[in-house]
């Protein structure tokens, strides 16, 4: 197999040319997105070209506990984040959605480094850290759009909520169809994407390893792996944050509070 072919800073400068074609369409259509995507592409550029540098610290280093501070600060930034794009309030909901972040990555990081790679040691960087990373950046994703859905239909649908719970005396059947359509509406993109995959798209973990110089066969074995590790990740983090976050918008008498955001 041979070896990658790197790409020049000055090739990689002028790949950004290529958005000309979109500014054109934004231009011609009066679509006010240029100066967005120029700030966006620019920030993409900075902030990984920082991530490069200190993944390659942190990979020098390979230590126990950097590795897993980082994980942790990137956690907690998944979690911000959702409270912000959600509209929550930090100082309700923090501590929970990190608790369920935190859980759902240490069972689906043990699973999978643990046991189907078999790593002798289980926070080796190269693995620990963007296996991780990839599995928090979508379920970040799938929290946004799942949280979101729950609590506006919590909000929205109050009465079929108290109907439901004074009919059947149980606050996991009042709240079951609102669990039902969060859970629905934030993985029903992924299942859609997995169906597809291989046929009209080619993931870019795998396209990454065989640009890398690994084989296709080996390539195609890790992005199973990590679509399902990602998958189990979201479902798993969702869940959990829906279970977590019933504990502050709910009282002790299944009331919901009023100021949830």
């Amino acid at each position: 197999m041979s070896s990658i072919i790197d790409i020049g800073w000055m090739e990689l400068f002028f790949s950004f040319s290529i958005l000309i074609i979109p500014f054109v369409f934004f231009w011609k259509f009066d679509i006010r997105l240029t100066k967005n995507v120029l700030i966006s592409a620019v920030r993409m550029g900075i902030q990984l070209g920082l991530v490069a540098l200190y993944l390659e610290w942190i990979f020098t280093l390979n230590n126990p506990w950097i590795n897993t501070l980082w994980v942790g600060i990137m956690i907690l930034v998944g979690v911000l984040t959702t409270i912000r794009r959600v509209a929550l309030n930090w100082k309700i909901f923090l501590i929970p959605l990190a608790i369920a972040g935190l859980t759902s990555v240490f069972i689906v990081d043990a699973f999978y480094l643990g046991l189907i790679i078999q790593l002798e040691y289980i926070f080796d960087a190269r693995y620990f850290i963007p296996i991780t990373g990839m599995i928090l950046g979508n379920a970040l994703n799938h929290n946004i759009v799942g949280l979101t859905t729950y609590i506006k239909g919590l909000q929205e649908k109050s009465d079929l909520y108290y109907f439901l719970l004074i009919n059947t005396n149980k606050r996991e059947t009042a709240l079951k169809p609102f669990i039902q359509e969060a859970i629905i509406r934030a993985l029903n993109p992924m299942i859609a994407s997995m169906s597809v995959m291989g046929l009209i798209s080619l993931p870019g973990m795998m396209t990454g390893q065989i640009l890398g110089g690994s084989s296709p066969a080996t390539a195609i074995k890790y992005q199973i792996m990590i679509m399902l590790a990602i998958f189990v990740g979201c479902s798993l983090n969702l869940f959990l944050s829906i279970l977590m976050i019933n504990r502050v918008i709910l009282d002790e008498k299944d009331q919901m509070i009023e100021k949830i955001k």
